[in-house]
C-alpha cells in the first residue's frame, strides 16, 4: 500500500512521478535467504511491520519438507549463499521450526532466528532441540532476539506488559547455555545512536550477555517505517548523489520465501519487508527471484536507500 501522503508517487515500477528513471537494484551477490516461518505470534505489537500477531495467519508456516526444496535450489542456481535466517511471526510459534534449522545447518550454512526469546521458545522441547543443535554445530546458530528498548518501560509500551522480564528470562537461558546473541532494537525513540547504544551495553552488562552493543550487525537498530512520512522516490541519479551504490542496499544480496494463505506453495519475496505487496512477489522459484528490484514503494527510499538498514548479520 502506498500512503496518500505520497499520493502520486511510487507507481510506475520504472518511472518516477516527476518523469525520472527509477533506481533498481539487481541480486549481485546473493549472501542470505530468508524464510518467513508464518506471521503468527504469540504477542501483538503496537507497530509491527508485518501485523504479526496471535490470530494473523496471512501467512502460513512454511514446512521442513518446503525449506528443503530451496535449500536444493539454492545448490542448483549457485547462490554462494552463506547465511539462513528465519523470521516470522514468531518463528518458535512454528512445530517444524529446530527441524528447519537443523537442515540448514547440516548443509554447512550459518543460521541466524529473529525470536523475542518469550515462551514459544521456552518451552521444554524447544529447548531441547535448541540444545541439541547448538552442540552439534558450534558456533553456526545466532539468536537475535528483538528487545525494542534498553528500558523495560519503552519496551513494554510497544510489546505488552511484562514482556522485558519474559525475553530476558529467555536470553539468560540463551547466555547460561552458550548461544551466540545478537539484538534488534528500534530508533523511533527520540535518543541519539550513542545514548541508545549505551543503553544497551548497560544492559547487557548488568546481565552478563556477550553482545556488543557498538557492533551494528550485533546491537541491529532499525528506523522505523512509517507510511505517514513523505519520502522521495529513488532514481538512478540519486546513487551518485548519496554516495551509495546498489550493492548496499538489501535486495542486492538477500531474498525472502514466505508462503501465502491460501497458497498450494510458497514463493520468494524480494525483501523482508513486503510480503503482502504483489509487485514484489517475484514467483515460485528462485531462479524467476533473480530479477532485479524496482524501487517502488516508499520502504525503499526510507528505510533501505535513506535509512541504510539490512535485516542481515
Amino acid at each position: 500500500m502506498k500512503d496518500a501522503v505520497n499520493f502520486g508517487k511510487f507507481q510506475d515500477p520504472f518511472v518516477t512521478a516527476k518523469g525520472d528513471t527509477r533506481a533498481h537494484v539487481p541480486l549481485s551477490d546473493p549472501q542470505t535467504l530468508w524464510f518467513n516461518t508464518g506471521t503468527l505470534c504469540n504477542i501483538e505489537c503496537e507497530n509491527c511491520y508485518i501485523l504479526s500477531s496471535p490470530t494473523n495467519d496471512a501467512l502460513v508456516y512454511l514446512t521442513a519438507d518446503e525449506i528443503t526444496d530451496y535449500l536444493d535450489q539454492l545448490e542448483d542456481r549457485n547462490w554462494g549463499v552463506r547465511e539462513i535466517a528465519f523470521t516470522g511471526g514468531e518463528p518458535y510459534m512454528n512445530p517444524e521450526m529446530n527441524e528447519m534449522t537443523r537442515r540448514c545447518l547440516e548443509r554447512g550454512y550459518d543460521v541466524l532466528v529473529l525470536t523475542n526469546a518469550m515462551m514459544p521458545m521456552q518451552r521444554k522441547k524447544v529447548k531441547e532441540g535448541l540444545l541439541e543443535l547448538n552442540a552439534a554445530h558450534p558456533g553456526k546458530l545466532t539468536m537475535r532476539i528483538s528487545v525494542d528498548h534498553w528500558s523495560e518501560e519503552l519496551h513494554d509500551k510497544e510489546r505488552g506488559k511484562g514482556s522485558f522480564g519474559k525475553t530476558i528470562t529467555g536470553m539468560e537461558w540463551l547466555s547460561e547455555n552458550g548461544f551466540a546473541m545478537a539484538v534488534a532494537g528500534r530508533t523511533v525513540w527520540g535518543e541519539t545512536d550513542a545514548d541508545s547504544r549505551q543503553g544497551y551495553a548497560d544492559l547487557y552488562a548488568k546481565h552478563g550477555f556477550d553482545i556488543d552493543a557498538n557492533n551494528p550487525g550485533m546491537t541491529v537498530l532499525f528506523p522505523e517505517m512509517d507510511e505517514t512520512v513523505e519520502v522521495p522516490e529513488i532514481t538512478t541519479d540519486c546513487w551518485g548523489i548519496l554516495n551509495k551504490q546498489p550493492t548496499d542496499v538489501m535486495c542486492s544480496n538477500s531474498r525472502m520465501v514466505v508462503k501465502h494463505k491460501g497458497a498450494d506453495a510458497p514463493s520468494v519475496i524480494a525483501c523482508t519487508l513486503l510480503p503482502y505487496e504483489k509487485e514484489f512477489d517475484m514467483g515460485r522459484t528462485l531462479e524467476e527471484a533473480e530479477k532485479s528490484v524496482q524501487l517502488n514503494h516508499p520502504h525503499c527510499a526510507k528505510f533501505c536507500v535513506l535509512g541504510g538498514a539490512s535485516c542481515s548479520a
